[in-house]
């Protein structure tokens, strides 16, 4: 379920009443959001949360049964030419989406759906909200795109850690492991304040600011600054950099255009 105020979309996982446990049309409605979402170029950021008490509870097992095993097969295979299959794909796209992406997590956030929660680019939770890599649990590695956000975000060993025990830890242990942004007792007020201030500033220097740190985190210094170079000529020669610099000059507020980056 998806809404659009104030220029921030609201993407809200439904199904409340399963802990918004992910089936797989779930997975096909984030897919379809955020590719609406990048479509959509007044959208200057995006509140990620769940319905009722939780944020999810990871993959509802119980509803795959109901799904052929063709379409099944076709969710989890990788066909030539795609990097990702279905269930990477629901997750990896928020990671890839232009706009600042803000997680708002409450309840439980296991599985699945902590994986959903690392693809963003920032995590606000409540002191009570209990994580876990949980496929640990069933003898199983996070294969939702987990293996490349958790890794940015911790040392080595604690991913390992976190994901040979699948230990259930709160939003005060998932800070002091660096795995989320802020913890309060209102993460969606707060969140929604720091994308009051986020859409403040230029649409292109968000996107490139993003695409930047996700493109180089692993590279070499060299193929880094190749890639600042390139970004920065992008942003001078755009309209929103002379926007910038004009109400800089003026202490007026400045009046975007358009994002143009992708």
């Amino acid at each position: 379920m998806t809404s659009v105020r104030d220029r921030i979309a609201y993407v809200t996982l439904n199904r409340p009443e399963k802990y918004n446990g992910v089936d797989f049309a779930m997975l096909r409605a984030l897919v379809a959001a955020a590719k609406r979402i990048d479509k959509n170029r007044d959208i200057r950021a995006v509140v990620l949360q769940g319905a009722g008490p939780a944020f999810c509870a990871g993959l509802d097992f119980t509803v795959f049964r109901e799904e052929s095993l063709l379409s099944q097969l076709r969710a989890a295979g990788k066909w030539p030419g795609k990097r990702t299959n279905l269930f990477q794909q629901a997750i990896w796209v928020w990671r890839t989406l232009p706009v600042p992406v803000i997680a708002v997590v409450d309840g439980y956030c296991y599985g699945a759906g902590f994986q959903l929660a690392l693809a963003a680019d920032f995590r606000y939770t409540t002191p009570g909200c209990e994580f876990s890599v949980m496929e640990g649990k069933y003898g199983l590695i996070p294969d939702m795109t987990g293996s490349v956000t958790l890794r940015e975000l911790v040392p080595l060993d604690t991913a390992k850690r976190l994901t040979m025990t699948a230990e259930v830890f709160d939003g005060r242990a998932a800070k002091e492991y660096g795995l989320v942004t802020e913890v309060s007792d209102e993460p969606l007020a707060d969140a929604e304040a720091f994308a009051a201030q986020l859409i403040t500033r230029s649409p292109d220097g968000l996107a490139a600011a993003k695409r930047l740190f996700h493109d180089t985190w692993t590279r070499t210094p060299r193929r880094a600054f190749w890639t600042e170079t390139v970004l920065q000529l992008r942003l001078i020669t755009g309209a929103n950099h002379k926007i910038a610099r004009k109400a800089a000059a003026s202490k007026d507020q400045p009046r975007w255009r358009r994002r143009s980056l992708r």
